[in-house]
């Protein structure tokens, strides 16, 4: 079990080290207009942008299976 989260962990840290040192790179290496197609016209914030977006879509979809299995069940229930 230490060894999965071991591996789990530097994974999760390679990850965050490849995605800063790739955004770094766009953002050193790219003409702004480039730059703003990439990453948006707020480029500052683009980290939190994407959470805010993960998060939205995983609430989204949670809240339609929630409603679908509710259905199931209700109309199970009513039988």
């Amino acid at each position: 079990m230490l060894k999965r989260i071991f591996w789990l962990g530097l994974g999760f840290a390679a990850g965050v080290i490849a995605v800063s040192k790739a955004t770094a790179y766009v953002k050193a290496n790219t003409p702004d207009a480039m730059r703003q197609f990439v990453l948006g016209p707020d480029q500052d914030h683009v980290t939190m942008r994407t959470l805010e977006g993960l998060v939205n879509e995983f609430n989204a979809t949670r809240r339609a299976r929630e409603a679908e299995l509710n259905r199931t069940y209700v109309e199970r229930a009513s039988r």
